[in-house]
């Protein structure tokens, strides 16, 4: 069984590698972020707490998030293992889940500011099936429509420079600190996240010592 935790700063492309890494090992990806737009788009009263946060460009509170993913990991659909994705994003969220869970390893997907601005600034989502898009690496054919249905491409709410600034501060100021304690305690992995897709996880793989299997 193979369990891993990727970090990194909001466009590094944690949810790509994530994915995949899920594709290739049959493990569970599980996605926090995506737990709590679904509540949002669904108006849950936790999409509503959500909301306001995500809004302001601000952390979800840690009492939420650890709630989240206790029962995430509580349904035990993770035979092979699993990759957590957007969590977690505080020394408190680190300290509940080593206390609760053991891990193989902390990827930490390592990515400039400025790199960083001009990815997430590019991304675009399909207003009608979800389907991500970026100006920079995954154009559509057709400017401003889905390649697949047709439908709008729309930049998400909290993709403004403003909400952006504030992640960037909280990643720094918050995030940064549990990527330490992950360190002092577990194996921590860096990765250079402004390789091509391919790259970052082909450098995953062979940290990992999975580029054999």
């Amino acid at each position: 069984m193979r369990k891993f935790v990727i970090m990194g700063v909001q466009g590094s492309g944690k949810g790509t590698q994530a994915r995949r890494l899920a594709s290739e090992y049959e493990l569970e990806h599980i996605e926090v972020g995506d737990i709590f737009r679904w509540n949002v788009q669904h108006h849950t009263k936790l999409g509503a707490r959500v909301r306001r946060d995500m809004d302001a460009g601000e952390l979800v509170g840690d009492d939420v998030v650890e709630q989240v993913v206790r029962d995430r990991l509580e349904a035990h659909d993770w035979n092979y293992g699993f990759v957590i994705d957007g969590f977690p994003r505080t020394v408190r969220q680190a300290s509940f889940f080593l206390e609760r869970y053991d891990i193989d390893a902390v990827i930490h997907l390592v990515m400039p500011d400025a790199e960083v601005e001009a990815r997430v600034m590019a991304r675009r989502v399909c207003a009608e099936c979800g389907l991500d898009y970026n100006l920079m690496s995954h154009r559509p054919e057709v400017e401003g429509q889905c390649d697949v249905c047709g439908g709008e491409l729309v930049a998400r709410d909290d993709d403004n420079p403003e909400a952006l600034a504030q992640r960037l501060r909280d990643y720094h100021e918050r995030t940064e600190p549990a990527i330490d304690l992950f360190a002092r305690k577990e194996r921590v992995i860096e990765i250079d996240a402004t390789l091509t897709k391919d790259g970052v996880f082909d450098a995953i793989r062979a940290e990992l010592g999975l580029a054999n299997d």
